[in-house]
C-alpha cells in the first residue's frame, strides 16, 4: 500500500512510466531526480503521509524502498 502510494507520487513528480519504478530503484541515477525534484518528493511524502523527513534521515535514503521503510518505521 505504501510502496503503490510512494511509487505513484514519484511517476507523476518525475513524469515516469510507472513500469520502471521498483524498490531498488536509486532516486537519483535510475529515476533521473536532481535536488530539486528530491525536495519536492519529500515534501510530497511528508504531506501525503503525515511524517516529516528530516535532512539527516535523507542522507540514507537512497532507494525507493529506503523511502518505503523510513515512511512504514516512522508513521
Amino acid at each position: 500500500m505504501i510502496f503503490e502510494k510512494v511509487k505513484a507520487l514519484i511517476c507523476e513528480q518525475l513524469d515516469l512510466d510507472e513500469d520502471i519504478v521498483n524498490s531498488d530503484s536509486v532516486i537519483t541515477d535510475d529515476l533521473g531526480a536532481d535536488s530539486l525534484d528530491v525536495v519536492d518528493l519529500v515534501m510530497s511524502f511528508e504531506d501525503e503521509f503525515g511524517i516529516e523527513i528530516p535532512d539527516e534521515a535523507l542522507e540514507n535514503i537512497k532507494t525507493v524502498g529506503d523511502i518505503v521503510k523510513y515512511i512504514e518505521d516512522n508513521q
